[in-house]
């Protein structure tokens, strides 16, 4: 748990105790940032210093990532979003939740663990007060959009990775790539559920109707937030297009170099065919086989005419482009 607490005279405290917490919240002129982390006293602040709701509450501690939403309690906001904590090319795509509790004179942050650009948010507002300066909801502006920021970055990761299978199924389309495919469109889908609450979420922050919490002069860098995941979200339906193109050109190969093995042995099976046909022929033990019993040169002949149909076989299938 840490914190940072501005006054009317832009007095910068850090680290306040429980107690402390509740004196300064009682000071409508100053500005608190409280980031907490999952453990009991955390909870414990949430629920006697705070007093929000047991529903808000529960939802920080579940353990699992919740969707993106917003829920109003009058004199304060919940709000759930995600970012992304992890993006490895080949493996899944891990989304983290952050809980933001949004009131006239406070910001309390709650996250299960650290995400790189809320400590470099922390340590700025510790270096320069004038990020706490302009009030709660420039605060949570700042927040959001440093969380936001994550995903242009892995969007951009998921675009060379894409191109990184187009260059492959071109130069060699091999059965490894499939596997890729699927699990990149996956993740495609992963982001793409977590945006578009998120977006819908930030819509309605920039758009006045909460206003109690929310002034108007902040509301526009809310609609900034929204159009960046605006573009983010355009981005992937360009990758997800991207995606079901390697799909269907994998498919399209296999099918190809499936067909390209099937005329191979087909061509071979029609060279061979009337070649089996002779030699049964040939090789019955009659007397009144081909050649008879007694023709020495009969094998020789045999052999060269199996030849010279070969032969006459194969230039047949050469000149129709079937071989």
């Amino acid at each position: 748990m840490r914190s940072l607490h501005i006054d009317f005279s832009h007095n910068l405290r850090e680290s306040l105790a429980s107690d402390e917490i509740a004196a300064v919240l009682k000071d409508p002129s100053g500005l608190l940032w409280l980031d907490l982390t999952t453990g009991d006293e955390c909870r414990a602040i949430l629920e006697d210093v705070f007093r929000f709701h047991p529903l808000a509450i529960e939802d920080c501690f579940d353990g699992v990532v919740d969707p993106p939403k917003i829920d109003d309690y009058g004199d304060y906001l919940f709000i759930i979003s995600q970012s992304v904590a992890s993006l490895d090319p080949t493996g899944r795509l891990d989304l983290s939740e952050v809980d933001l509790f949004l009131g006239s004179n406070y910001v309390v942050t709650s996250s299960p663990a650290a995400i790189q650009p809320l400590e470099e948010l922390f340590e700025r507002a510790r270096a320069n007060p004038q990020v706490l300066k302009r009030g709660a909801d420039f605060l949570a502006h700042s927040i959001l959009d440093a969380l936001v920021d994550l995903l242009l970055p892995a969007v951009e990761a998921m675009d060379e990775q894409i191109d990184d299978i187009e260059q492959r199924l071109l130069d060699h389309p091999d059965k490894s790539i499939l596997p890729e495919i699927l699990l990149f469109k996956r993740n495609a889908l992963r982001l793409r559920r977590s945006i578009l609450p998120q977006r819908d979420l930030v819509n309605h922050l920039s758009r006045g109707e909460y206003s109690q919490l929310i002034r108007a002069e902040a509301q526009i860098f809310y609609r900034d937030i929204y159009d960046h995941i605006v573009r983010v979200d355009e981005m992937l339906d360009g990758l997800r297009d991207l995606a079901d193109g390697a799909l269907s050109s994998y498919l399209s190969a296999v099918n190809n170099r499936m067909n390209e093995v099937m005329k191979a042995l087909s061509v071979v099976a029609s060279i061979f065919l009337p070649l089996t046909l002779i030699a049964s022929i040939f090789g019955t033990n009659l007397d009144y086989s081909p050649f008879g019993l007694s023709f020495k040169a009969g094998f020789w002949l045999m052999l060269a005419g199996m030849i010279a149909l070969s032969a006459a076989l194969i230039l047949f299938f050469r000149r129709r482009g079937w071989f």
